[in-house]
């Protein structure tokens, strides 16, 4: 079934305030929560984060103060959605817990997005960018295992695997070498510019919870974890940031912003398996297309386009969080060796790329094997989770 939020109305926007009572949600069971629920939540946190700060970005180059009174009401009712979305985050999950099912969550949403993106550079900056995500998986699992005695598989329930990805040490690349060549505006399909935009403010609310998760850790192995890749994400935000046509204009990125939440919205109430939360979902909707009505007035205004011009003609298929193990399996068997150089990707080491690894890690053991390196002196081995019936037992420990 179709669904074009364009010819839908919503809830109206003077009936969007909600109370303090209203936004006391009861947050979800980690005990017995679908995981997949849980990367929902994670994943629209991350949208709304972005909701929030670009419209304060916008906010912040306009002169006009009915447009930053209206600014102002959308980004209170998308404050207001943030705080329902990740309060149904648990307070008993540690934030290594919340950590671990993070990665499962950028994993599998970047495994999706880049099976389905159209665009073969566009996929592979997905491609790339997700084996890395996926190593930092397996490094935050030893530790989890090192400081609470708990294995991943308690998080992720089976459905992504815990194995290495591309080696974290070899993430830290020179700064100049994290900028990719922008999609094409007017080129680029409306299902792209969603993509990029989800992906980006997924990645952008990882880096964030890093930056300041990783200072309140008190062990000394987990201070550096996350710093390492706390400065990874940074890489990644570049990386993915870089995709988005700088020449969009305000208006074109606000209708785009708008659109993708209703797009998520609409996605995650069609697959939502906890009726309490499948209920959020579908109420953000209702709220998001009046906002995605205010944001097309507003280009029509003052950028004097009509927003079809640039906007799908209905939602694209939903999107979906899924296992994507045979996926990653391939994946790393064709593009584990790559690095980037320029705007490009290449297979060998460059100048350029060893010299900043000599600069990162001065002829030290990284945190990201030296958590490998304490996990084994602990245990005997690294913690692994892999699938049943086609790889060991996930039970075994490889030294």
């Amino acid at each position: 079934m179709t669904f074009d939020p364009l010819e839908q109305r919503g809830m109206p926007l003077d009936r969007q305030l909600r109370s303090w009572r209203e936004l006391d949600v009861k947050p979800i069971d980690p005990d017995h929560c679908d995981p997949y629920t849980r990367c929902r939540i994670l994943t629209m946190n991350g949208i709304e984060v972005e909701a929030i700060t670009f419209s304060h970005m916008l906010a912040r180059n306009t002169v006009a103060p009915e447009v930053k009174r209206q600014l102002a009401y959308l980004r209170y009712i998308e404050a207001q959605q943030q705080k329902v979305v990740n309060w149904l985050l648990p307070g008993v999950s540690s934030a290594l817990e919340t950590t671990i099912a993070s990665e499962q969550a950028v994993v599998d949403l970047t495994a999706w997005i880049a099976r389905m993106e159209p665009d073969p550079s566009l996929r592979q900056a997905y491609q790339f960018g997700l084996l890395e995500d996926f190593d930092h998986l397996y490094r935050y699992a030893n530790l989890y295992e090192m400081i609470e005695h708990r294995e991943a598989q308690s998080v992720v329930d089976g459905l992504t695997e815990v194995m290495p990805g591309r080696p974290a040490k070899f993430h830290h690349r020179h700064p100049a070498d994290n900028v990719r060549d922008p999609y094409a505006k007017d080129e680029a399909g409306p299902l792209s510019k969603l993509h990029a935009l989800t992906v980006l403010s997924a990645e952008q609310q990882t880096m964030t919870f890093y930056m300041n998760t990783g200072p309140t850790c008190m062990e000394p192995i987990a201070r550096r974890l996350y710093q390492e890749i706390g400065l990874i994400e940074e890489e990644h935000v570049t990386h993915y940031e870089s995709l988005v046509d700088p020449g969009e204009t305000w208006w074109e990125q606000l209708v785009n912003h708008e659109y993708n939440e209703c797009y998520l919205y609409y996605s995650f109430s069609q697959q939502e398996t906890d009726p309490r939360v499948k209920a959020i979902w579908e109420l953000h909707l209702d709220m998001e297309i009046e906002h995605l009505h205010t944001a097309c007035d507003l280009m029509r205004r003052h950028d004097g386009r009509d927003p079809r011009s640039v906007l799908a003609p209905e939602l694209p298929n939903v999107l979906a969080f899924e296992p994507n193990k045979p996926y990653l399996r391939e994946l790393l068997d064709t593009q584990l060796d790559l690095t980037t150089q320029d705007a490009g990707y290449v297979p060998d080491p460059h100048e350029r790329f060893e010299k900043a690894q000599v600069q990162i890690h001065g002829g030290e053991q990284p945190p990201s094997e030296r958590v490998l390196t304490e996990h084994d002196a602990m245990f005997a081995g690294e913690y692994r989770l892999e699938s049943e019936g086609e790889h060991p037992d996930p039970a075994l420990r490889v030294k």
